[in-house]
């Protein structure tokens, strides 16, 4: 088996994943071409310099259908040669398809890969898809399906999670993004996105709210109380499958949820054999990567058995991980996590997270992981394990540790 590495990790800035948005008029094929060119001018990518471009992306119909990857590589500058491919898992599809490249680089199967993923999620609606997961009554009634809302107030419920603990955590992720692109902690890895005049467009997060506090949250209604427990009830069937709770309580809203962005990101991943060749030095190793399928009611819980997962194949334990990049979906989610582990929320999510910045799902677990690699050179820390809950019930984690 050959080592992993990471050579380098870009992304786009977030933007509002809606009509007003600075990047509603960018298309994914776009978005994922401008990321794509950016890694082949950093990297002086000629010709066949990659094997593979595994691409992740969630709601695979319109503009985001087809295969998105190949046609993001015939968009770019990237040479014709290099071939593409479209993955979905979810919220995860972006760290799946680094997964799945590093994978390859260590069986043997090509030097290297570009792996990341893109959502535009204010052109391509979620859901828009009609996931059988979702649309297919019988499907529904096997799986005890509700949708993520009510799944991760059910993490709530099930270990005693209030609203204030979610809301703290927060404002928390919202002082975090701030004091992160204050101190220019992103500069390394994000990319200004222009129009095709060569114009500015964007070049910060722009979902961010460094305002929110207790209070402004305070005033904020749940966001999936009446799809709960009036209209179309969703309550009653999580019941069903959780007969010892009393009732689903509702802690989660518009501010202590992911934000709904636009965003794309990609990582260079090769052998060093790649590296001397291109004269690359490596950043990181991909010391192990996992994942795990759960229940799909609750749905979000994954991170905590696939880091369970990771660790036991590893040998690891959770005190030889210095930091940890947890999707913020819902807040529950990583206050769920760190309450399994007993992790210092000092070492989580350090630099803010998808509260704050957003979470567009197809790219996202290729966001964080690069977040997570420039904290941990900026602080001076060996290894890092990034991880993210996922639709239907699964988990997916990754290792990495400097080189």
């Amino acid at each position: 088996m050959e080592d992993a590495y990471i050579y380098d990790a870009v992304r786009s800035p977030r933007g509002k994943g809606r009509k007003d948005g600075s990047l509603h008029e960018v298309t994914a094929a776009k978005l994922s071409a401008d990321v794509l060119n950016a890694m082949k001018a950093r990297n002086d990518l000629d010709g066949h310099a990659v094997e593979d471009v595994i691409w992740g992306n969630v709601t695979q119909v319109a503009e985001q259908g087809g295969c998105l990857a190949r046609t993001a590589v015939l968009a770019s500058d990237l040479d014709e040669s290099i071939p593409g491919v479209s993955i979905n898992r979810f919220c995860a599809s972006g760290l799946e398809a680094v997964n799945m490249a590093a994978n390859q680089v260590r069986g043997g199967a090509g030097d290297a890969y570009i792996a990341g993923g893109v959502e535009m999620m204010g052109r391509v609606p979620m859901g828009s898809d009609g996931a059988a997961i979702a649309a297919d009554p019988t499907l529904a009634m096997k799986t005890y399906f509700v949708p993520q809302g009510i799944s991760s107030d059910i993490i709530a419920t099930e270990y005693g999670f209030t609203r204030d603990m979610a809301d703290e955590l927060a404002v928390r992720s919202q002082k975090r993004a701030k004091a992160a692109w204050d101190d220019g902690r992103f500069d390394k890895s994000v990319i200004e996105i222009k129009d095709l005049n060569g114009l500015p467009i964007l070049a910060h997060d722009e979902y961010m709210r460094p305002q929110t506090d207790m209070q402004s949250l305070g005033a904020l209604k749940p966001s999936f109380k009446d799809m709960g427990e009036v209209m179309p009830g969703f309550d009653k069937i999580a019941l069903m499958k959780y007969p010892h709770l009393e009732k689903i309580e509702h802690i989660h809203h518009a501010g202590n949820s992911s934000g709904i962005v636009d965003g794309a990101a990609a990582v260079l991943i090769g052998n060093k054999a790649y590296g001397e060749k291109h004269g690359l030095t490596p950043r990181a190793r991909i010391k192990a990567t996992a994942k795990i399928g759960t229940d799909p009611t609750i749905m979000l819980t994954g991170p905590v058995p696939v880091t369970q997962k990771i660790l036991a194949e590893t040998g690891m334990e959770i005190g030889d991980i210095d930091l940890f990049e947890v999707n913020e979906a819902f807040a529950s989610v990583v206050l769920r996590f760190m309450q399994a582990f007993e992790v210092d929320p000092e070492v989580v999510n350090v630099n803010g997270g998808s509260i704050a910045m957003g979470h567009p799902l197809g790219a996202t677990g290729a966001i964080i992981l690069g977040t997570l690699l420039d904290e941990m050179e900026r602080s001076d820390r060996e290894t890092g394990l990034a991880t993210l809950c996922i639709g239907s019930g699964m988990g997916a984690a990754t290792v990495i540790e400097r080189v």
